[in-house]
């Protein structure tokens, strides 16, 4: 059986601090943040994984299929994008999945099992199978000065 490996990333600036928008990761909630500037709730986690999964389909989930169902549907949950991604996978099972998040702020150590619990139910996968690690960035880039985020999968 052929093994392929998927690479995705994604980025999002923060809105305003006045937004009511949630800020929304690995499709967790976390509180006294401002949401992504996105069309959909901006997960970059999610969004990261789907574009991973795009490296392997070819099937275009971000600026394809979500577009779609975000702009003419309304469906702002990235669940439901990398759920659609999960489809176009067919007979292929994801085996693995890491995820490396970049920002200043949030601090997302104490979330960071409630987020691999909410990408293992997503997927199909037990959460020993999700590894998610964070980092700062320490002011090297404008992620890493608090200006947004960002995630690699």
């Amino acid at each position: 059986m052929k093994t392929r490996t998927g690479l995705g990333q994604d980025s999002h600036q923060f809105l305003d601090k006045e937004t009511s928008k949630p800020l929304v990761i690995g499709g967790i909630i976390f509180e006294g943040y401002p949401g992504f500037d996105a069309n959909s709730d901006g997960d970059i986690v999610l969004h990261a994984i789907c574009n991973a999964i795009s490296s392997i389909t070819h099937v275009l989930i971000l600026g394809g299929i979500a577009d779609e169902l975000c702009l003419k549907q309304d469906i702002t949950d990235s669940e439901v994008y990398l759920k659609e991604a999960m489809k176009t996978l067919g007979n292929k099972k994801v085996a693995h999945v890491a995820v490396s998040v970049e920002g200043l702020k949030p601090k997302l150590k104490d979330r960071l099992i409630d987020m691999r619990k909410n990408v293992a139910r997503i997927m199909n996968l037990d959460i020993d199978d999700v590894g998610i690690t964070a980092t700062t960035g320490e002011g090297l880039s404008d992620v890493g000065c608090g200006d947004g985020m960002e995630a690699f999968a």
